[in-house]
C-alpha cells in the first residue's frame, strides 16, 4: 500500500475489492431477456384486453345487426301488408265507382 492513501481511501479501496466478490453482475444479455421478457408480457397482456374489448363490441355489433335485420323484415312484411290493403281498396272503390 502506497503511505500517500488516507485511512479513509484504504477502506474505499478495500470495500470495493470485497465488493466485488459479493457483487457480480448480471450479463447484459441476461438483462435484456428479462427486460423484454417483461416488456413482451406487458405487450401481450395489452394484446389481450384489447382483443378482449374488440371481441365484445364485435359481439354487440352482431347483436345489433341480428336486430336491424328482425326490424327490417318486420318492416317488409308491413310494407307489404300495406300493399295489400292498398290494392284491396282500389278494387273495391273501383266496384263503388262501376256501380254508381
Amino acid at each position: 500500500e502506497s503511505p500517500q492513501l488516507s485511512s479513509l481511501d484504504k477502506t474505499d479501496v478495500a470495500f470495493s475489492e470485497g465488493s466485488q466478490s459479493l457483487y457480480k453482475p448480471e450479463p447484459l444479455e441476461k438483462v435484456l431477456n428479462v427486460l423484454s421478457s417483461k416488456q413482451v408480457n406487458g405487450m401481450s397482456i395489452d394484446f389481450n384486453y384489447r382483443f378482449f374489448q374488440l371481441s365484445e363490441r364485435a359481439a354487440m355489433d352482431a347483436s345489433y345487426v341480428q336486430e336491424l335485420d328482425g326490424i327490417l323484415k318486420e318492416a317488409r312484411t308491413i310494407e307489404n301488408h300495406l300493399k295489400q290493403k292498398k290494392e284491396s281498396l282500389k278494387q273495391r272503390f273501383t266496384v263503388i265507382a262501376n256501380t254508381l
